[in-house]
């Protein structure tokens, strides 16, 4: 039977090109823009190397400081995240480390940019990279602001070709480093593990930053467990209100937030959409940000469906003869709703393969484009299993009421081409 109304379908579906064409449109571009933005979220959180500790990783990325007449937002500085948040309970390692900040190299002539981070020794041990040559520097380098780097595989490749970089030096900033380390290229999207150069934090032109509430650095804390974590969120929350604020601010506000907490403050946090996504203490809640991203994507959905809905209904309409006999010879109501349904179905389907292709195209171009860093988009199984069950989900919605109001007809009716 299903083979059936499967032959069906693609005979209905060639006989009327225009109105299949403008239905596989409206759905593939529907799956391609949702698609897209799902792989570029998935690029950015998915628990992958160097970030594979993330359902115990939290991150400071955003803090404000407000007074009766001042406000103050930007990055934590470190002395707000050195002196107020170090050995909280629950935390097993606690890393800071600065912003990445473009530098300039100058190598025969030619003058190469990079990004630099500056971070302590217990960021390696939080994080889970892959070293393709040597090792990281540790806490005794901090310590002697020994002048040492790790360097990503591109930056290896710009410096010294095909040949080893650990053992060689390189400069950046105007200051010389020695190579200790090689380690495969971080996507951009990724904000904790992303640099084409990590040296210690101690090897600054200058140690005004240790004396600084808000700057150009960010923590990660490493909680022993996962059930940490909410007791991290209570000890952080209440040693902000024992900081010694400079004059003309009372009150400053921070968060300890996972990666995707993160991801979502940054993009929506600040924004118009920011009263929807942030709960009462002005944090990005997760729970808000998955029912306004869900509602933004069915609203998104919603005019496609309804154009859907209408040609398939213009579609069944024309089809009222073949309904009449069809019930003359005893065909159920049942039975022609599945069938209806089984056609749009095998439509959507169409529309959802072709906007996985179309996806992994526009993935490809963004990847060449290199607007992102290092960013490599793709569609996994993961992401293509949910395109096609959103495409089969797609198909119901828009034929199950057509179907049902066509099976409704009286054969007679239906005979005559009367459609009410």
């Amino acid at each position: 039977m299903l083979r059936n109304y499967l032959t069906i379908a693609f005979k209905v579906l060639l006989r009327r090109k225009l109105f299949t064409a403008i239905s596989l449109f409206g759905i593939s571009f529907t799956l391609v823009v949702l698609m897209v933005v799902t792989a570029v979220l998935d690029h950015a959180v998915a628990p992958l190397r160097p970030e594979t500790r993330q359902d115990r990783t939290l991150g400071v990325y955003f803090a404000r400081m407000s007074g009766q007449d001042n406000q103050w937002q930007s990055e934590p500085g470190y002395l707000f995240l050195d002196r107020y948040q170090r050995d909280l309970p629950g935390v097993e390692r606690m890393s800071i480390f600065s912003v990445p900040t473009v530098v300039n190299s100058y190598l025969n002539g030619k003058r190469i940019q990079s990004s630099l981070k500056r971070t302590d020794g217990d960021y390696w041990k939080i994080l889970d990279f892959e070293f393709l040559e040597g090792s990281p520097f540790n806490e005794d380098d901090l310590k002697s602001a020994r002048f040492v780097a790790v360097i990503n595989a591109t930056t290896r490749g710009r410096f010294f070709g095909d040949g080893k970089a650990v053992g060689e030096t390189l400069e950046a900033d105007g200051q010389r480093f020695r190579v200790v380390g090689v380690v495969p290229d971080v996507p951009e999207l990724r904000t904790v593990p992303f640099a084409d150069i990590w040296v210690p934090l101690t090897t600054a032109k200058s140690d005004a930053y240790r004396r600084e509430l808000m700057g150009d650095f960010f923590g990660i804390f490493l909680a022993r467990s996962p059930a940490d974590v909410p007791a991290i969120r209570e000890e952080f929350a209440a040693r902000l209100r024992r900081i010694e604020l400079p004059k003309g601010y009372d009150t400053m506000k921070a968060a300890p937030l996972s990666p995707l907490e993160g991801l979502a403050t940054q993009v929506f946090g600040f924004g118009p959409l920011g009263r929807l996504v942030n709960d009462e203490a002005g944090n990005v809640s997760l729970a808000r940000f998955w029912a306004t991203g869900s509602l933004l994507a069915l609203l998104f959905m919603l005019l496609p469906t309804l154009n859907l809905v209408n040609l398939s209904v213009s579609r069944i309409m024309e089809r009222a003869s073949e309904i009449g006999v069809r019930k003359a010879f005893g065909a159920s109501s049942q039975t022609l709703v599945q069938q209806f349904v089984v056609e749009n179905v095998a439509l959507t389907v169409v529309g959802g393969l072709l906007g996985l292709v179309l996806s992994q195209l526009v993935l490809n171009a963004l990847t060449a484009s290199g607007f992102l860093a290092y960013a490599h988009f793709t569609v996994n199984a993961r992401i293509f299993l949910g395109g096609l069950a959103l495409a089969v989900f797609f198909g119901v919605l828009s034929g199950a009421y057509p179907a049902w109001r066509m099976s409704r007809l009286h054969a007679v009716d239906a005979l005559r081409g009367s459609t009410r």
